[in-house]
């Protein structure tokens, strides 16, 4: 899959469509368009700038948690200003 920029959004779109893969878009910065998708155990953000793509992915447990403390724990550890 070659993209090169803007111009090719609408075609990755349409090929999330066809494999019936739901996305999100965003409008975050002021020089792209962000196309967010969820795979099992894969998170995938895309940047479509003018001439070029950038994408960042994130993996991880899927499991199912129920302590309470243990989401309170990652909250601390991966938002603020420590």
């Amino acid at each position: 899959m070659q993209l090169t920029g803007i111009r090719d959004l609408l075609s990755f779109l349409n090929y999330l469509d066809k494999e019936r893969i739901h996305y999100r878009l965003d409008h975050l910065r002021e020089d792209s368009i962000m196309v967010s998708f969820t795979l099992v155990g894969l998170r995938v953000e895309l940047d479509f700038f003018d001439d070029h793509v950038e994408f960042s992915f994130f993996k991880g447990s899927e499991e199912v948690e129920t302590d309470t403390g243990l989401l309170a724990a990652l909250i601390k550890e991966h938002w603020g200003d420590d």
